[in-house]
C-alpha cells in the first residue's frame, strides 16, 4: 500500500540528478516542481537553477514546470528560467497535470521523469501517472504548517521505503 507513495529514486537535490545518465537511458522530458525543489518557496530562479534549465535544453530534454501555485508564481520562475513550459493550479497529485504536460512535450510515460520535494503530492502523483519520480530533499526547512504536517506522515512512508531498500541490497 505503501509503495504508491515510494519514489524511484530519492536524491539531496535536483542538482544532484545525473541528468547525462537519464537522457542516455533514452529520457526526454522532465517534469519539475518549484518551490523547494529547485529554490526556497516562494523564490526567484537563481544563477543554478538558470544555468541548470540553459545545460537541460541544450543537452535535448523538454522541460515542463508543474505546481500547485497560482499563475503570476508560476509564470515568473518560467520567465527567469526560459527553457520550459509551465502548468499552474495543477492540482497534484491529480493525474490531469502530468499528462498535460507530457501532451504539451510531446513525450511519454516511458520517456519523462518527474523531480519534486513531496511525497504525497509530487510522487504519488507522477505514480499514478505512470512516470518516474525522483524525490528530493527540501531546499529550505522553513515551510507552511501544513506542509510541515505532512512531512511528519512523509517520514513514516520514508522509514519503510529506506528498509524495503536495505532489504532488497541485502539480496
Amino acid at each position: 500500500m505503501l509503495e504508491a507513495f515510494y519514489p524511484d529514486v530519492w536524491l539531496s537535490s535536483a542538482y544532484a540528478v545525473d541528468y547525462g545518465q537519464l537522457y542516455r537511458n533514452g529520457i526526454r522530458g522532465l517534469i519539475f516542481d518549484i518551490d523547494n525543489t529547485l529554490v526556497p518557496h516562494g523564490a526567484h530562479a537563481d544563477d543554478r537553477a538558470k544555468e541548470l534549465f540553459r545545460f537541460l535544453n541544450d543537452t535535448g530534454f523538454k522541460i515542463m514546470l508543474l505546481s500547485n501555485n497560482k499563475e503570476p508564481r508560476v509564470r515568473s520562475f518560467k520567465e527567469e528560467v526560459i527553457y520550459c513550459g509551465y502548468i499552474y493550479k495543477a492540482g497534484k497529485p491529480a493525474r490531469n497535470g502530468y499528462i498535460r504536460a507530457m501532451e504539451e512535450m510531446g513525450t511519454n510515460r516511458g520517456n519523462t521523469v518527474f523531480i519534486g520535494d513531496q511525497l504525497f503530492t509530487d510522487v504519488f502523483g507522477a505514480k499514478r501517472s505512470g512516470i518516474k519520480a525522483v524525490l528530493v530533499k527540501p531546499i529550505d526547512k522553513r515551510e507552511e504548517i501544513q506542509i510541515v504536517l505532512k512531512r511528519r506522515l512523509e517520514a513514516v512512508v520514508l522509514f519503510f521505503y529506506r528498509r524495503r531498500q536495505l532489504r532488497e541490497l541485502h539480496k
